[in-house]
C-alpha cells in the first residue's frame, strides 16, 4: 500500500503512525461505527467477525488477521461505516495506527490509482475469478510492479532463493525454458502471454526453479514476495497447482 510514495511522504507517514497495545478481547474496530484510523498489525492475532444480516443475532466468523496485515482502510478510501468488528485474540497485541486526516491527505489517492491500475486486470485473471473483489484489491495492494526487456532473464532454473517471487505478467510475452540433461542446451517448453502466471511452484512447495523464465519483449509483471503471497494466495493451493501436470511433462 505505502510502495508508491514518494520518499517525502513515506517521511510523513511514519510522523504521523503511531502505536498501540492491546489486550486479548479489547475490541479494536466495530462493525457500523464511523472510521478514523487505519491499521497495521505488528504482533499477535486478531479476530474478525461481522452481522452478515440485519436480522443475525451472531456474529460470522470471517478471518484471523497476523502480523504484517492491515485493515481499516475501506471506510477511509470510501467513507463507509465499518464493515466488520476486529477484537484483540491474543494475549496481547501490537498495533500501528494512522489517523484519517493522514491517511486520506497522503495514503489514499496512491491507493485509489494503484487500484484502479489494476482492478480491470485482475478480474480478467482467470484464477482470481473466485476471489471476493475485496480479495483482490489486497493482492493489488501488495503487488509491486517490474520492468525487464527482451533477454532478461526472470527466474533461473535451479534457484533456491527463499526471497524469491510469485509474478503475474501484465503486458508483454515471456518463455519458459528448461534444460531436461546436464551438458545439454535449455528448451523451450512453454511460452506465457499477458494474464499468465509462473514462479508458484517453488513457493508452494519450497522446490528450486523448475525452469528459466526469460522476458520475450519488453515486459511488465507484477511480482508478490513469498510471505506475501502465502498470506493472500495461500488459500489456493489446489488451483495454482494445476500447472503442476505441465512440469511433470518436462521433468
Amino acid at each position: 500500500m505505502f510502495e508508491s510514495l514518494n520518499p517525502k511522504d513515506k517521511k510523513a507517514v511514519l510522523g504521523a503512525i503511531v502505536p498501540i497495545n492491546k489486550n486479548a478481547g479489547d475490541l479494536i474496530i466495530k462493525q457500523g461505527d464511523e472510521g478514523d484510523m487505519f491499521y497495521i498489525l505488528e504482533k499477535g492475532a486478531l479476530d474478525c467477525k461481522k452481522f452478515i444480516n440485519p436480522s443475525d443475532t451472531e456474529e460470522t466468523f470471517l478471518k484471523e488477521y497476523q502480523p504484517g496485515e492491515s485493515f481499516g482502510e475501506l471506510a477511509l478510501l470510501y467513507n463507509a461505516p465499518r464493515a466488520a468488528t476486529i477484537t484483540c485474540k491474543s494475549e496481547t497485541c501490537e498495533l500501528w495506527a494512522l489517523d484519517r486526516n493522514t491517511f486520506n491527505s497522503i495514503v489514499k489517492t496512491a491507493v485509489q490509482q494503484k487500484r484502479e491500475k489494476y482492478d480491470d486486470f485482475l478480474e480478467k485473471v482467470e484464477i482470481l475469478k473466485c476471489m471476493e473483489r475485496y480479495e483482490r484489491t489486497k493482492l493489488a495492494d501488495a503487488f509491486k510492479e517490474e520492468w525487464f526487456e527482451e533477454g532478461d532473464f526472470i527466474i533461473k532454473q535451479g534457484d533456491n532463493d527463499p526471497n524469491s517471487s510469485f509474478y503475474m505478467i501484465i503486458e508483454g510475452e515471456c518463455k519458459a525454458t528448461m534444460v531436461m540433461q546436464p551438458g545439454t542446451p535449455a528448451q523451450e517448453v512453454k511460452q506465457y502471454v499477458p494474464g499468465d502466471y509462473f514462479g508458484e511452484r517453488s513457493l508452494l512447495k519450497d522446490l528450486p526453479r523448475a525452469a528459466n523464465i526469460i522476458a520475450k519483449s519488453q515486459v511488465c509483471v507484477v511480482s508478490l514476495d513469498r510471505h506475501s503471497f502465502k498470506r493472500l494466495m495461500g488459500p489456493m493451493e489446489d488451483i495454482l497447482s494445476r500447472n503442476e501436470e505441465e512440469y511433470k511433462k518436462f521433468c
